[in-house]
């Protein structure tokens, strides 16, 4: 029996709450009669589910509806009528600011404190409370410890460590990670074979019988349990895990909590995972007294577990269950909100709104497409600079008003530098400043040691990232090394590795990362590759091939990638990896602005010495899944190409389910603002280090042009002979006044519009010429084109089978292919002319 059972005081005072409304039928009259001034302001759908207080009710509340107000008003009803005691009344929300503002304004709504809500506030709050009542029934003591994330972890490597199973391929997070995806879905170890599993790869050392993978992940995850029981501890996830558990094994339990729960209020019902459903489904079979509010449209976690279908099937789960659309926005002006109906309403998995302001028509929605992503960061930060000022024809607007809502934390390289270089200050919300970023601070420091060895905190840093099996007691070697022979750490571990200090797989590591150091410094002083068809990677300093010397971002992407630091994180199988490794691309795309690796690193020492007074006015710069319950006067929307948004990694493993979350993202993303919404998108990106061209988002194309003011000329998706119908852009903009007007727009006066509109005439330009290091040769690409023969002193005649600038790729016709500067380039036909 559960010791909450014994307590008969406690479960006699749950009893007498839970007495039939007829025993209280005078005092709920008495109540019943008070003044409602709470329902005055309210609209009249949330009138009406405020007022429905029997029976299921979902509240499809969308964007700026006032869906709080509701839910709180409702609560404030249920207790100043005398329908419920504050401990008969269950509200569930998903983070503890949420359950404190909730809180706080039932509270003013009844003009007194609220006294005996226990059971306010988020699912794992008040699953603490009930497991602590009923633990013996999970196998626990009532004083079980919750393990945060380290210990989590720790625990797992321990598990992992018995099982014998390879951490560097199969690491902690990774299996921390599916187990949190069977304890989202309610599953147990013993469960797991009757649902599908998250992936079909198998561990090294399965049997080679047919064993699947997901057996051996299932042992781990049965072995991490018996050892939580062991310690007497719990996860996060066993919180909901294991009372979802109890009530199914304990029906007689969760009767008693049926009748004690007797009304039940979620907020963000959307995001709810299969555990917390199967918890509040339990909990409401018994009256169906629950209302849920949440919007199918705004259900943007699926990543972590949220199961959309959770709302859309609630009339399913509960027949008869009133259904009451909160589709009055008081956020939004008329055309923010159709474009935002005109795009949601492509998907096909929803229970379908219409948003509708009560405000003014305002401003139609700024669609702006950009030659590249360095242009459209200048861009938007002329334009916030002018919203500033109040110019251009708009209202000031002040910078804690705009915001900058991008689909991936490496877009916001490019808004960082862009801003940091012309002084405008700004706040990063959900994660730290792009420089400050761990896999970045680790690239960087890789760097200072090549570009000054003496650098002992660079050293420090990264000699043993990724691992190189050099623990403190190999370190504290070098340190005494180089301490006695006064000289860096990087010439200390020369020294120990040479004078023997340091042995076995260590020593090799270390003189391979020593070795490194050196050699990729010799190339940024001018060392050059060896080229030809016998060449190897030994330096060769040679005058006159300066065609060959290496990029400092070619040396950049070296580092990385011989470091291994680059592999580190591509083995790493978290979900942060590919996170970091597109920051690491942003990284390197972010030198293409500088002419040697010194130069970059003084630019960001100097622009990160820019703290500000953390009370100036800022601007704004989030993703979009952080940006959900947010509001801003202003907000930028970037990138906005296929492949970026939508995101091409969520349509190949979800499919159409993806591309509708991505769509549910770009919903949410538009009803952010209040007053103006600007959409852009970049004709060309630089990615894994080569100049590539976008398309248009087919989000885009979804936008209803009458609520869209389309500033981009036609002609930006490619040369002037392309169809409208290839640019979704052009082809909105045909038959409008607004190509002209954009043409003669301030904004397409800048350096970068006039460098798009001359190469525009040049046949052989198919990338922007935006890295300022590069000097283009305007002879040589004028001359040159696909398949031209040509002729190199050093390598003889070829055929141009890529254009990158001033540089050609060259099939030569005995060395194979080369890139080399344009200028150093004849024609096959003139190569008679050559002197030798």
């Amino acid at each position: 029996m559960s010791r909450f059972d014994d307590d008969m005081g406690e479960s006699d005072a749950f009893e007498a709450a839970a007495r039939p409304a007829s025993a209280r039928s005078l005092s709920a009259q008495a109540m019943a009669a008070r003044p409602m001034p709470y329902l005055d302001g309210l609209n009249p759908e949330q009138r009406a589910a405020v007022e429905a207080l029997e029976g299921p009710v979902l509240m499809l509340a969308g964007a700026g509806t006032g869906k709080t107000r509701a839910l709180t008003a409702r609560i404030a009803h249920l207790l100043l009528t005398g329908t419920a005691r504050p401990n008969e009344i269950l509200a569930v929300t998903f983070t503890n600011k949420a359950a404190r503002e909730m809180k706080m304004r039932v509270a003013s709504l009844m003009g007194q404190p609220v006294e005996g809500m226990p059971w306010l506030g988020t699912f794992h709050a008040i699953c603490v409370k009930l497991l602590r009542r009923h633990a013996e029934l999970a196998g626990l003591k009532s004083n079980f410890t919750i393990l945060d994330t380290d210990d989590q972890l720790r625990l797992l490597r321990q598990v992992l460590d018995a099982e014998q199973v390879d951490r560097k391929r199969w690491t902690e997070r990774w299996f921390a990670g599916h187990i949190e995806f069977y304890k989202n879905r309610a599953e147990l170890p013993e469960k797991i074979n009757e649902s599908a599993s998250p992936t079909a790869e198998r561990l090294p050392g399965a049997a080679a019988d047919g064993t699947s993978y997901k057996r051996s992940v299932r042992e781990i995850y049965a072995q991490y349990q018996t050892r939580l029981r062991e310690l007497n501890a719990v996860d996060f996830g066993d919180l909901l895990l294991h009372m979802v558990t109890i009530f199914q094994a304990h029906p007689d339990l969760l009767a008693q909590y049926q009748r004690w729960f007797r009304y039940i209020l979620v907020d963000e019902y959307q995001d709810t995972n299969v555990a917390q459903y199967l918890w509040l489904r339990l909990l409401a079979q018994g009256h169906s007294n629950i209302c849920v509010v949440g919007d199918d449209d705004q259900s943007i976690y699926g990543w972590r577990g949220a199961e959309v279908g959770n709302i859309l099937r609630f009339e399913k789960d509960f027949p008869g269950a009133k259904v009451v659309r909160l589709e009055q926005n008081y956020r939004s002006t008329v055309h923010i909100l159709e474009a935002a109906n005109g795009v949601i309403a492509h998907n096909r998995e929803r229970l379908g709104k219409s948003l509708r302001s009560v405000g003014e028509e305002g401003a139609r929605v700024r669609l702006i497409g950009h030659w590249d992503g360095e242009e459209e960061a200048r861009w938007v930060g002329e334009e916030i600079e002018a919203m500033g000022r109040g110019t251009r024809g708009m209202d000031p607007v002040s910078p804690d008003g705009i915001a900058i809502l991008v689909r991936a934390s490496h877009q916001m390289r490019a808004f960082e530098d862009r801003f940091l270089t012309i002084g405008l200050p700004y706040r990063v919300i959900g994660g730290p400043r792009f420089y400050e970023r761990l896999e970045i601070r680790d690239a960087m420091a890789y760097f200072r040691l090549v570009v000054s060895p003496d650098d002992d905190l660079a050293f420090e840093r990264v000699v043993n990232t990724p691992k190189r099996g050099l623990g403190d007691k190999a370190q504290q070697v070098i340190q005494r090394m180089a301490r006695s022979n006064g000289v860096s750490l990087v010439e200390g571990a020369r020294l120990a590795v040479e004078t023997g200090a340091i042995g076995g797989k260590g020593a090799r590591e270390l003189r391979g990362f020593v070795d490194g150091l050196a050699r990729w410094r010799g190339l940024m002083l001018g060392g050059l590759r060896a080229v030809g068809p016998e060449a190897d990677d030994d330096l060769l300093i040679e005058e006159g091939a300066v065609q060959d010397r290496l990029s400092h971002i070619e040396l950049a992407e070296m580092i990385l990638d011989e470091s291994g630091y680059t592999a580190m994180w591509q083995n790493d199988k978290t979900p942060e990896a590919p996170g970091r490794l597109e920051n690491l691309k942003e990284l390197v795309k972010a030198l293409e602005g500088f002419e040697n690796l010194q130069g970059f690193l003084e630019h960001v020492s100097l622009i990160m010495d820019n703290e500000s007074d953390d009370q100036e006015e800022k601007v704004t710069l989030m993703t979009l899944h952080a940006a959900k319950g947010l509001e801003f006067p202003a907000v930028f929307l970037p990138g906005w190409e296929d492949g970026l948004f939508p995101s091409q990694r969520a349509m190949d493993e979800s499919g159409i389910k993806g591309l509708e979350e991505e769509r549910r993202l770009a919903y949410v993303g538009i009803t952010r603002a209040e007053e103006i919404c600007t959409i852009s998108f970049a004709s060309n990106r630089r990615v894994y280090g080569q100049w590539q061209s976008q398309m248009a988002s087919r989000f885009v194309d979804e936008l209803p042009a009458e609520h869209v003011e389309v500033l981009t000329p036609s002609g930006l998706h490619g040369h002037q002979n392309m169809s409208s119908s290839a640019s979704p852009v052009a082809g909105m903009m045909q038959g409008s006044a607004l190509h002209e007007a954009a043409a003669r727009a301030d904004v397409y006066n800048s350096p970068g519009w006039r460098r798009l509109q001359q190469n525009q005439a040049r046949p052989g330009l198919r990338q922007p010429s935006e890295a300022r290091n590069m000097t283009i040769d305007a002879e040589a690409i004028s001359v040159f084109a696909l398949g031209d023969r040509v002729f190199h002193q050093k390598f003889g005649y070829g055929a141009v089978i890529g254009i990158e600038g001033d540089k050609m790729e060259v099939a030569f016709d005995k060395a194979g292919e080369k890139k080399v500067v344009a200028s150093y380039l004849v024609s096959a036909d003139a190569a008679d002319d050559v002197p030798f």
